[in-house]
């Protein structure tokens, strides 16, 4: 018997350069629940301690936020991004400082 193909997990990976921790603070507040309401499961938020290997330039250093959620497909992993939950909370994010936002599949 033939297996179903599936689609494989997608991942946003965000890391974030916080220039404005009231407006990040607003941010997160505008958000808070759209993992849920979507289908992603947030596997990490935290600092970075430290870059052990290899520099890009104009990265974040020690304290940048990583945040990585696991959705269940790349489309999944759109629709939150293209949520207007989260097309709301854009400006927000906008005023809280630098973000890289980006897709792993």
């Amino acid at each position: 018997m033939l297996k179903e193909p599936t689609m494989p997990d997608a991942f946003i990976l965000t890391t974030v350069d916080v220039r404005d921790p009231a407006a990040f603070a607003a941010y997160r507040t505008a958000i808070s629940g759209l993992n849920d309401r979507i289908g992603g499961e947030m596997l990490v938020r935290g600092r970075t301690v430290e870059t052990l290997a290899g520099a890009v330039e104009n990265a974040g250093g020690a304290g940048e936020i990583v945040i990585l959620i696991r959705f269940p497909n790349a489309d999944a992993a759109r629709a939150y991004i293209a949520s207007p939950d989260y097309q709301a909370a854009q400006p927000l994010r906008d005023a809280a400082g630098r973000f890289h936002i980006r897709l792993v599949a």
